[in-house]
């Protein structure tokens, strides 16, 4: 699939601030941040986890637990993603009983993602709760899923794309809405 770029929504500052908003959020919400853990749905759902989780730290003084979910095998839709899919390694070496996880997704769309990471979450353990953090909430639910923190709200067509580029993966940070061209 051929994509064009349209509009940049976020540069880096607006990224930053709307982790930093959410981070102010989450600490409004939570008794204790002993009670919580940060855990970002990989790749870049990983990177915004660990950067909501130094701000967390920045503001509370102590850092929450925070782990990595790889939801490869939890997809629904994995015959359609490849052919052989790569699965990475999930990193949560910490109990997540009876915690506050905090979910980090960099786009929420239809809400199929967070079904399977729900799905993964639950076989590590019985969080008292499970909170969702995303940067960029596009619409288009198929699912009955909402976001907990909201980083952007963005209304956009089906036949748009929204693209989180991160510095971890990409080499610069920025959310860019991408439409896709017709194939012919």
């Amino acid at each position: 699939m051929e994509l064009k770029e349209k509009t940049k929504l976020m540069d880096k500052d607006a990224i930053e601030r709307a982790l930093e908003r959410i981070a102010h959020e989450i600490v409004e919400r939570v008794k204790s941040i002993d009670d919580i853990a940060v855990i970002g749905i990989k790749n870049r759902g990983a990177y915004l986890g660990r950067r909501l989780a130094e701000k967390l730290a920045q503001i509370c003084g102590k850092r929450p637990d925070v782990g990595a979910l790889d939801i490869t095998l939890y997809r629904d839709d994995l015959t359609q993603v490849a052919e052989q899919p790569v699965v990475h390694a999930t990193e949560i070496d910490f109990i997540i009983d009876d915690k506050k996880v905090i979910l980090v997704d960099d786009v929420l769309f239809t809400g199929r993602t967070i079904r399977c990471a729900l799905d993964a979450l639950i076989d590590f353990g019985r969080p008292a709760a499970i909170q969702l953090a995303v940067l960029i909430d596009r619409g288009h639910r198929e699912l009955p899923i909402r976001a907990d923190y909201v980083g952007k709200n963005v209304p956009t067509s089906l036949k748009e794309v929204v693209e989180v580029r991160l510095e971890e993966s990409d080499g610069k940070d920025e959310v860019v809405i991408c439409e896709k061209l017709d194939e012919q």
